[in-house]
């Protein structure tokens, strides 16, 4: 049950006035009518008492109203106690699993049809000439390593990761073959018009700076301003190329979903030039699951 000091204060105060007033305003008549000297020594001695009783009361007031003051402070002091500590176990739990190890997968497209040895070729313009869409999905992996948790100074609460990831993506594996993939070659005498199934194919390797924004949140936007990217074709170009380089622009976000479990989108954009007449420039839409380490 809750107390009230000052309001316990107040009354013995009002009590302390009135009977005060009371004792004056009496005092008068008492001469008045003549009242004696014992009397009137009675009446102090009384009045004496009644004030040793309220200073008493007082003091208890007092008393009690620093031990609630007390009680307030010890309570105050525990729950930030409680705060700092859930605080600091936070943050360690944050800087434990800083890194992470990704999983993708989605949607790919390709700003171009890819042509090459085995497929649509004018080089060797024999037997069907077909070619994949520009539709496909892909699969990959990678992890992000910390730099900086504050842009080494410049942004606090923006971090720096390096991003390593490879992605495999696939147009189709029913492509009918040129004169190259045909059973048995039609360079051979005779032979009949059997093509082959051709799988267009690409494999990318990236190296990128990452972005992230709004460090110690569970949810955290990033970009990736520009990237390093490597594309191996298959098949190869008329050329038989394999390699072309590009770079690679990213944004996404990733969410926090329980301990060191991650999940995340993200939209990816490659750009690359022309590298005997193949140019695989494109993008990747889709979703990724993260593990802090």
């Amino acid at each position: 049950m809750s107390h009230n000091p000052f309001g316990k204060r107040a009354v013995l105060n009002t009590v302390i006035g009135v009977f005060g007033a009371s004792m004056l305003l009496g005092a008068p008549q008492t001469f008045a009518e003549g009242a004696s000297t014992q009397v009137l020594e009675e009446q102090i001695r009384l009045l004496e008492q009644q004030l040793q009783s309220i200073r008493g009361e007082l003091d208890k007031v007092k008393s009690d109203t620093v031990i609630h003051e007390q009680k307030v402070d010890q309570k105050l002091r525990a729950v930030a106690s409680e705060e700092k500590r859930e605080h600091k176990e936070h943050e360690i739990e944050h800087a434990a699993h800083k890194h992470m190890l990704f999983f993708r997968g989605g949607f790919a497209h390709s700003d171009h049809l890819r042509n090459g040895v085995s497929i649509q070729s004018a080089v060797a313009p024999i037997g069907m000439q077909d070619r994949a869409g520009k539709d496909a999905w892909y699969v990959g992996a990678g992890f992000d390593f910390s730099l900086t948790n504050d842009a080494w100074g410049i942004m606090p609460g923006t971090s720096v990761f390096a991003e390593l990831m490879f992605e495999y993506k696939q147009y189709s594996n029913k492509v009918k073959g040129n004169v190259l993939a045909n059973s048995p070659t039609l360079l051979a005498p005779d032979a009949p018009l059997n093509p082959n199934n051709v799988t267009v194919s690409q494999f990318t390797l990236t190296a990128a700076p990452k972005i992230k924004f709004m460090e110690g949140s569970k949810f955290r936007p990033w970009i990736i301003p520009a990237g390093l990217a490597i594309h191996v074709i298959s098949p190869p170009s008329e050329s038989i190329t394999v390699l072309e380089p590009g770079v690679m622009f990213g944004v996404g976000a990733d969410y926090n979903i329980w301990k060191s479990m991650y999940v995340g989108a993200d939209a990816r954009y490659h750009l690359a030039g022309k590298i005997d007449g193949v140019d695989v420039s494109g993008f990747t839409v889709g979703g990724y699951l993260g593990i802090g380490f």
